[in-house]
């Protein structure tokens, strides 16, 4: 286990308040790991054991607790047997039938500091809203970056090379489960696709209450296979026509976005940088883990440009950043990161092989005349800096401090 540092900075100024921690992000990527590491820092402080409780509504065991009124007296009896106050830890809260309503008791009738997590972005809307207003603060969990990976892999093979760390993790991804399986890779293939079908299945299928699981399938096989990739739903509904089903695009829209809940996709707006608005067609989506992507779908090195862009993207967000694709006449940014004042532009490409790619990526901050950091990311060795622009070999974008 890892101290996954980047996520306790943020919820340790938080620790021992009463505002609820909720803890979302696509199933498996570390939220009941973060628990436990929540714990040890609770426990350095000075809390004892004996003062937290803790519940895991995926394990069977549990199952007579995933109604409001059951999880409500059971959690009074123990909470009246903590002496000071109650440590609540409730893993994946969305399988508690009415559990809004019981978590907002307990933060109302006991001394208690609570912790959730779930794997549905719609965890935080309805009912939730309602009840908890102003009342949480959510930490999105997301799959290993390329520092957090190279930390946990060099546990299992020591002094390992980075370039070499870097090739597995394009084929593997982030899912910090692969670690107990050394990194083997029929294993961590099978555990990447049953943990596949279970986000499909459990998070999307069921929650949603899907039907047709064909038509999801097909949809998810296309923006997978065109991650990064502009399209709209009016794309899909042509492309599966050719395939002989007709579909609306808001069907299509609803589906997407029931993979947006289980943080399956992401999904990226496109920024008119000369007209200053966001445009609302053709957006782009990503995975939220490009090992899923591999292991479901394969060719993530034939498509390596896409998988470096999904890389980068995911960097982004974990870093805190809200992103969006630039716009600039007929030339396009790959990337728009911003964060409070902060604000950074990056263009990806796999290699800067020829001239004509070196003036692309480096030309599509010709209208660009603002003094923000301008980055263009390669896995070239050489620097290529030029004119201002900063270029940057991937793993030394992916693992540097802090960009400026």
């Amino acid at each position: 286990m890892i101290s996954r540092e980047l996520y306790m900075s943020r919820i340790r100024p938080f620790i021992g308040n009463e505002l609820i921690k909720v803890l979302t992000g696509i199933r498996r990527s570390g939220k009941s790991v973060m628990l436990d590491l929540i714990k040890q820092e609770l426990i350095a402080s000075g809390v004892n054991e004996d003062q937290f409780i803790s519940i895991n509504f995926e394990n069977m065991s549990n199952a007579h607790l995933c109604f409001a009124e059951a999880l409500h007296e059971e959690t009074a009896r123990r909470v009246n047997g903590i002496s000071g106050k109650a440590y609540l830890f409730f893993d994946e809260i969305q399988e508690v039938v009415g559990w809004e309503k019981c978590i907002n008791s307990f933060r109302v009738e006991f001394n208690c500091d609570i912790y959730i997590t779930g794997s549905n972005a719609k965890l935080l809307s309805g009912e939730l809203a309602t009840y908890l207003a102003g009342r949480y603060v959510e930490f999105v969990i997301y799959p290993f970056s390329f520092g957090e990976f190279s930390e946990l892999y060099n546990t299992v093979f020591p002094d390992s090379d980075s370039r070499a760390m870097f090739i597995r993790y394009l084929t593997d991804g982030g899912m910090p489960y692969l670690s107990n399986l050394r990194y083997a890779e029929q294993p961590s293939r099978q555990y990447l696709q049953d943990l596949y079908n279970s986000v499909v299945l459990k998070d999307i299928v069921k929650r949603n209450s899907i039907r047709d699981v064909d038509l999801l399938e097909r949809i998810i096989a296309y923006i997978t296979a065109n991650v990064g990739t502009t399209f709209s739903a009016t794309a899909i509904s042509k492309y599966l026509k050719s395939e002989g089903r007709n579909v609306a695009p808001e069907t299509i829209l609803n589906y997407i976005k029931a993979c947006e809940d289980a943080f399956l996709f992401y999904r990226v707006r496109r920024q008119d940088l000369q007209g200053k608005k966001i445009l609302t067609v053709n957006e782009k989506y990503y995975i939220a883990d490009h090992g899923i992507r591999e292991a479901i779908f394969g060719g993530n090195m034939k498509d390596i440009n896409l998988i470096f862009e999904n890389i980068i993207f995911m960097e982004l967000l974990r870093r805190g950043y809200k992103v969006t694709v630039g716009k600039a006449g007929e030339k396009e940014i790959d990337f728009i990161a911003e964060k409070q004042t902060q604000k950074l532009y990056v263009q990806v490409a796999y290699l800067l092989a020829s001239e004509v790619t070196i003036q692309r990526e480096f030309g599509a901050y010709d209208t660009i005349r603002d003094n923000f950091p301008k980055y263009v990311v390669s896995y070239d060795e050489f620097d290529m800096s030029r004119d201002g622009l900063k270029h940057m070999n991937i793993r030394d974008f992916l693992l540097a401090e802090q960009w400026n």
